[in-house]
């Protein structure tokens, strides 16, 4: 295959595709800009942070799959990729600690001043006197909004520090969150008012999307307790920075921030921020997740998504429907022989029912399979009967589903 990098991963395993004979290209100058007329034939796009438009799918000629080396989507085109038939897959969870980290290491540097300790120390200036007063950690309550892989990293490592945790319940989430919540001792609260009435520090752990842009506006702010700390490691565009400024000057809010609005795509360039030169502010340059060991886990997940699509399987695809669809499923038992399914196809296109999702299984010793299908659109009996009358058919079930 032709493989496109738009952003770089470790040479040891661009040398693992390159030794399956895959063609690697590596271009990590290209931008959201370039990619269009970069795409080329390439049969697999692998980005980091460079943005993938409508524009670049529809120049791709040969693209069936585009890998984000590492979680969040929101720079892709998800829904131009699924009206071309590209599926768009990414690594969730391999930087999770990293980013953890790093939320705990803001935390610890607010509360003990070290950038502005290390900032007079390198003056030539000793100011202890300004330095030694610390809330410290132990018995304070962090509340944390997001509570997947990175915020429960989180919470394990407040845990350690002696903090209690608290988050909000939710009804719908799957059986292992809970679990691992009641493992680590996180509080839940039926509100995000009483979450942030009760939190010393609030640690935001959202992904990127309308229903987070803005989230932490001008009345969140104002319900988190005078003095209290903000860490956010997820996406600028969450935090109202107009909003915090003010919440900064009136609430003595601090903050701890690895991301801001208008942040440079690039590792290197002028960036003003008004919020990050506060002195109310510790700020790093959006390197959450760059630690080796989470690059090292990211960029073989990356490989692994690879390797899943060359041998037609799929893994972390974010923009196929995972739930069945159709009005009726169609299960077909049949010997495994050439052309049975196409014939069962021929004879769905002449009644103009149309296959939402198919999957064929084949048993043991393959003398026999079962192919179950959904299909939209009635299935007359009489359909069903021409399928049974098919050679090598054993049994057709027709299913019709209640909408």
């Amino acid at each position: 295959m032709k493989i496109l990098f738009a952003d770089t991963l470790p040479k040891t395993f661009i040398d693992c595709l390159r030794e399956r004979g895959d063609d690697c290209i590596i271009r990590p100058d290209l931008n959201g800009n370039d990619l269009p007329d970069a795409i080329g034939d390439a049969d697999v796009l692998v980005v980091r942070s460079t943005e993938v438009t409508a524009k670049t799918i529809d120049q791709a000629r040969n693209l069936g799959l585009v890998v984000r080396s590492g979680a969040g989507t929101n720079t892709i085109d998800c829904q131009a990729a699924a009206d071309a038939g590209v599926y768009v897959c990414n690594v969730p969870g391999t930087n999770s600690v990293a980013v953890a980290e790093l939320t705990i290491g803001l935390l610890l540097a607010i509360d003990r001043h070290i950038a502005d300790a290390t900032s007079d120390l390198r003056n030539s200036i000793w100011n202890k006197e300004a330095y030694n007063r610390a809330d410290g950690l132990l018995g304070r309550t962090i509340g944390i909004i997001g509570v997947g892989e990175i915020g429960l990293a989180v919470a394990e490592r407040a845990r350690c520090f002696g903090m209690s945790v608290i988050a909000i319940r939710n009804a719908d989430r799957h059986p292992d969150t809970e679990a691992r919540i009641r493992s680590i001792g996180i509080r839940l609260v039926e509100h995000l008012d009483g979450l942030l009435e009760e939190s010393d520090i609030v640690s935001i752990h959202v992904p990127s999307g309308n229903g987070t842009v803005g989230l932490v506006d001008a009345a969140f702010l104002d319900k988190m307790q005078t003095g209290a700390i903000l860490l956010n490691t997820s996406r600028g565009e969450v935090v109202d920075e107009v909003a915090l400024l003010k919440a900064i000057r009136e609430k003595g809010i601090r903050a701890g921030l690895d991301v801001f609005c208008g942040e440079p795509d690039q590792g290197t360039a002028a960036f003003s921020s008004e919020l990050a030169a506060n002195p109310n502010v510790v700020g790093t340059h959006h390197i959450g997740a760059s630690t080796q060991q989470a690059q090292d886990a990211t960029s073989a997940g990356t490989i692994d998504v690879i390797e899943a699509y060359r041998s037609g399987d799929l893994l972390n695809c974010v923009n196929v429907v995972h739930t069945r669809l159709g009005t009726s499923t169609i299960t077909i038992r049949h010997y495994d022989r050439v052309g049975v399914l196409a014939a069962v196809f021929e004879e769905l296109r002449k009644s103009e029912i149309n296959v939402q999702t198919m999957q064929n299984k084949v048993f043991e010793g393959e003398m026999a399979a079962v192919a179950v299908i959904d299909v939209s659109g009635e299935v007359p009996q009489e359909l069903t009967d021409r399928l049974s009358c098919l050679e090598h058919v054993i049994r057709v079930r027709v299913t019709h589903h209640d909408r």
